[in-house]
């Protein structure tokens, strides 16, 4: 026979009144199936809970220690019980996001702090991954949203575009640059950049742009990290082409330009699987994070 969580209820009210009339009242129940419940949980651990006196009673040891412990895992149950309230209403548990080299400085981060602010009970678990990879974990279960550079439809997954980037060119202190010449004044410098082998995507889209200024760029250094390349360039070791959002780094001495060429712009979209929207800490996520809109990211014009 098993104790249950309203017998425990029964006993630490009774252990406050010492009165089986008024823990009953405050019970809602009738005194003899107060009694029962007591009796239950006497034979269940095979001594007396209560000295029954003419007008009190009082609690043994047995019975202070159960009282006791059933303070506690009365509380620990209702504190489950709203925890688990405010799961269901996507208000608490564990999201799993994936995110890209281009979402770790003007986007990710701002969108985090301010839905755990509004939902403390909500843990996180972040992935750094490159798009192809985001795309298999969110098809497979491993994520449940995931910041991806943007390719079109995919049958499998749902997607809205969350920021409108683009690469800019940053600049050591001592690099010239000339405006009307654009990306092709620096053709002839030393380039920094991410490795395919960390973002294949990015690594390419580097090459396009510089192909599409009509040079293949002389590349002296490869890194895995935007910070890392950022600070290269600071050292004068080069220059880079790197997202927009970059600029909020400020490191002193490294100056940042916009590029008039198309390709150098790209889209990142907000990703989950089909059927994940009726999971309600993912929907309530999805609709925390605002459409791209242009503002996620200042102009990189007068960043220095």
């Amino acid at each position: 026979m098993d104790i249950e969580l309203a017998d425990l209820q029964a006993l630490v009210v009774l252990s406050e009144a010492l009165h089986f009339g008024r823990a009953a009242a405050r019970l809602h129940v009738s005194q003899p199936a107060l009694s029962k419940r007591i009796q239950r949980m006497e034979a269940r651990i095979g001594g007396p809970l209560l000295i029954r006196g003419y007008r009190d009673v009082q609690l043994t040891e047995a019975g202070r220690l159960l009282a006791g412990r059933s303070r506690h895992l009365i509380g620990e149950a209702s504190a489950t019980v709203a925890l688990a309230e405010r799961a269901a209403r996507g208000e608490a548990g564990l999201l799993r996001i994936g995110f890209g080299i281009a979402s770790i400085f003007g986007l990710l981060p701002e969108i985090v702090l301010r839905f755990r602010r509004a939902h403390p009970d909500v843990q996180f678990h972040l992935r750094d991954m490159s798009t192809p990879d985001q795309i298999d974990a969110l098809v497979s279960g491993g994520i449940d949203v995931g910041f991806i550079r943007h390719r079109g439809a995919d049958s499998r997954l749902q997607m809205r575009l969350v920021l409108d980037e683009r690469l800019v060119v940053a600049l050591g202190p001592h690099t010239r640059w000339s405006a009307r010449a654009g990306l092709r004044s620096v053709a002839a410098e030393p380039f920094i950049t991410i490795s395919r082998d960390r973002s294949a995507s990015f690594h390419d889209h580097v090459l396009g742009v510089c192909a599409a200024a009509g040079f293949a760029p002389q590349i002296v250094q490869e890194v895995s990290e935007l910070s890392t390349m950022v600070s290269l360039v600071r050292a004068g070791l080069g220059v880079a082409l790197v997202p927009r959002s970059t600029a909020l780094i400020r490191l002193p001495g490294v100056r940042f330009h916009e590029l008039d060429i198309p390709e150098a712009a790209w889209n990142i979209a907000l990703a989950w699987h089909r059927d994940s929207d009726r999971v309600p800490l993912v929907r309530r996520f999805i609709e925390a994070v605002p459409p791209a809109s242009g503002k996620h990211t200042r102009s990189a014009r007068s960043a220095r």
